[in-house]
């Protein structure tokens, strides 16, 4: 925990928190705080700052905080991701997250277990808390915002048109000629298929509407691994 996230129902007066549970007890097993010692804080969606050790209990530290600086910039990139294995669905929203992305959705493709929509990975407060953990490690305080899509066609023809307008449209695919552009200064709209990748229709079906297929090489990366790589070798 590089930072720690404060949420509004911390704040027991204008400046002050107070945190229990496992913020605190981060606090005190690994930070091993005293009382004056300052730290890195943000306030979720907001701004961030300092905040030093007011008090602290058997249970609870109380902690008087100044956030004056904005939240890092996020990454001028929207991430459209096939829902993959759950465990390595939290692992990309994370490195994701940490990486700036601000705008994730996750879409179901023709290899994509039926399933896998039934996890309790999906489910709000799973993801919400694998941000968070992201945003901490990053000293970040912005959330991003996940929809999720089950209907591969719809979405593509209806809604990806709009969200990737101005944008450079690409869609990483292992069997594409074309390598992933380096060093991009404009927006970007990737899409990632599984790990078994996309069908031809799919692949098709996001030329039609302007996206360029291209690779990162030979090798197949799990889609954990993928994000994280594709992010680093755009910006």
């Amino acid at each position: 925990m590089n930072q720690i996230l404060l949420f509004p129902e911390d704040y027991i007066s204008d400046s002050r928190v107070i945190l229990r549970e496992r913020r605190f007890q981060h606090l005190l097993s690994i930070i091993k705080i005293k009382t004056g010692d300052r730290l890195k804080a943000g306030i979720i969606n907001g701004m961030r700052g300092e905040a030093v050790v007011a008090e602290k209990g058997s249970d609870y530290a109380i902690l008087e905080t100044s956030l004056t600086d904005p939240p890092p910039a996020s990454l001028p990139l929207t991430l459209v991701i096939a829902m993959p294995r759950p465990k390595s669905l939290r692992k990309a929203v994370h490195y994701a997250t940490a990486m700036g992305v601000k705008k994730i959705f996750i879409i179901r493709t023709w290899k994509v277990e039926k399933s896998y929509f039934d996890s309790p990975a999906l489910e709000e407060g799973a993801l919400k808390m694998e941000m968070i953990l992201a945003l901490e490690q990053a000293r970040d305080t912005i959330l991003p915002e996940i929809q999720v899509k089950k209907l591969f066609r719809p979405f593509v023809e209806d809604e990806l048109p709009l969200i990737s307008d101005g944008t450079l449209k690409l869609t990483a695919h292992p069997s594409a000629e074309s390598e992933c552009p380096r060093y991009v200064r404009s927006p970007v709209t990737l899409v990632l298929g599984p790990e078994g990748g996309l069908i031809d229709y799919e692949v098709e079906l996001l030329e039609e509407i302007g996206f360029s297929t291209v690779h990162m090489g030979e090798r197949i990366l799990r889609v954990e691994n993928a994000v994280p790589a594709l992010i680093g070798r755009l910006y």
